[in-house]
């Protein structure tokens, strides 16, 4: 892949911690290709592990979740479940500002994915050939609260709404234990908020794992929701095809991808590039421009931002990890951002609205200077839970319609039976499938 030549984006890229800066007409389809790859398992060293970790769950069980959080979370546990009288307890030492702050991410959360309810109605195909669908919740679902270099309540919030909407029968919830073998008093409030009886100090591929085969403390259930790092992403679609259980999507380390022009903040464009950067080292930022001073300035600013962030180490590994690409225009910038498909897409543009129907790739979109992404994570109401790594291609975020399924149903009268017979049978006849013929046939008369 070629760097730009530009002298101006030449001398920033010396002088930052972005991989590299491209000029986007001088990449090839293949660099293009290789650039929006990200979390490679090039020696499949993740997948071996984590299929090492599966087996050892499914055979051997509750023994086998203590020794991996004793090995990865470096915490000697006697016991896996947290009842519900320990969450209440933990969940008491919260302040009221956090309270409050959480329950307004609750209220919109819970409103915007409560207008995702819906009735279908009836179609009469032909006189006397009716069909419809009716939803039903997902009876058991896993939720995976992830709890590596922070913990969040705020995906507790995103998974546990839409399960309760959808009424769910039961919840099962994992999360890693901190340092002191409990949870933290965020989870725990989240958890009396929901009405959550138990959660199980459980992570990793070991949490996935368990949820979907099962073990003596942790029931095995229909489909596993929530984020991870490489490990879990790789958990769910590993068990996705070895269980009977389904995945939300893969959701695995956290991007965005910024597009601005000259209208933009460069100090938000800045922000919002740490922002997401400060999730984990494997994360990515990538900032699509349309001029080398938007570029500079954008630098300049995420230069003076990241040194006083507490977690400077993780946001700049995960800079490091990232890249810039100089566009002549904005559509150039829509048409890589299409490409990259990425978890998070902020247009950082006061144009905002002519690019909506451009979008054709994302997971979440963040319109105008106005709208932090942050917004979305916590407490806007969308749900943060978001296909990752080109996934958003084809998958779309959690939603309400994730915790359910959609039934069809169809009855015929004796007049649709009259209406729709002869091409039933004819249709079955050309198939050479004469009993689903002869089903038909004897109703006929």
């Amino acid at each position: 892949m070629e760097e730009t030549t530009n002298s101006t984006t030449q001398g920033v890229n010396n002088t930052i911690d972005f991989k590299d800066i491209y000029v986007y007409s001088d990449l090839t389809t293949i660099d293009i290709a290789n650039l929006v790859i990200r979390n490679p398992d090039a020696d499949n060293s993740i997948s071996s592990s984590v299929e090492t970790i599966i087996a050892d769950v499914k055979h051997r069980g509750d023994q086998a979740l203590l020794e991996l959080s004793e090995r990865f979370d470096g915490v000697k546990l006697t016991d896996i479940k947290l009842g519900k009288d320990d969450i209440a307890t933990i969940a008491s030492s919260i302040s009221e500002d956090e309270k409050n702050a959480i329950d307004i991410a609750y209220r919109n959360i819970w409103k915007f994915h409560e207008s995702q309810l819906h009735a279908e109605g009836k179609v009469e195909t032909m006189p006397g050939v009716t069909c419809w669908r009716e939803v039903r919740a997902i009876e058991k679902v896993g939720l995976y609260i992830p709890g590596g270099s922070a913990v969040l309540p705020s995906t507790f919030l995103m998974l546990g709404i839409p399960a309760k909407i959808a009424g769910c029968s039961e919840i099962v919830v994992c999360s890693p234990p901190q340092k002191g073998g409990l949870i933290n008093c965020y989870l725990a409030y989240v958890a009396s908020l929901l009405g959550i009886e138990a959660i199980y100090l459980c992570g990793g591929a070991q949490a996935v794992a368990a949820m979907a085969y099962g073990s003596e403390s942790i029931p095995k259930v229909d489909k596993i929701f929530g984020p991870g790092n490489q490990y879990v992403t790789r958990a769910k679609t590993i068990i996705q095809s070895t269980s009977l259980t389904a995945i939300d999507m893969p959701a695995g380390p956290s991007e965005v991808l910024v597009i601005a022009d000259e209208t933009c903040n460069p100090a938000y464009v800045a922000a919002d590039l740490l922002a997401q950067a400060e999730h984990g080292a494997d994360s990515q930022a990538v900032l699509v421009a349309t001029s080398d001073v938007v570029i500079k300035r954008s630098i300049e600013e995420l230069k003076k931002q990241i040194e006083v962030l507490p977690r400077k180490d993780i946001a700049a590994k995960a800079i490091r990890n990232s890249y810039v690409i100089l566009a002549k225009d904005i559509e150039e910038a829509m048409e890589f951002s299409n490409v990259y498909a990425p978890e998070h897409l902020i247009l950082a543009t006061d144009h905002w609205d002519k690019l909506i129907p451009k979008v054709n790739n994302a997971g979440s979109v963040f319109l105008g200077n106005l709208t932090p992404e942050s917004a979305g994570d916590y407490a806007s109401g969308t749900n943060h839970t978001l296909p990752t790594s080109a996934y958003a291609r084809s998958y779309s975020g959690v939603s309400l319609d994730s915790f359910v399924k959609k039934i069809t149903f169809q009855h015929l009268s004796a007049e649709g039976i009259r209406n729709i017979g002869t091409a039933v049978e004819t249709l079955a006849e050309l198939e050479g499938l004469h009993a689903h013929k002869n089903a038909m046939t004897l109703r006929k008369g």
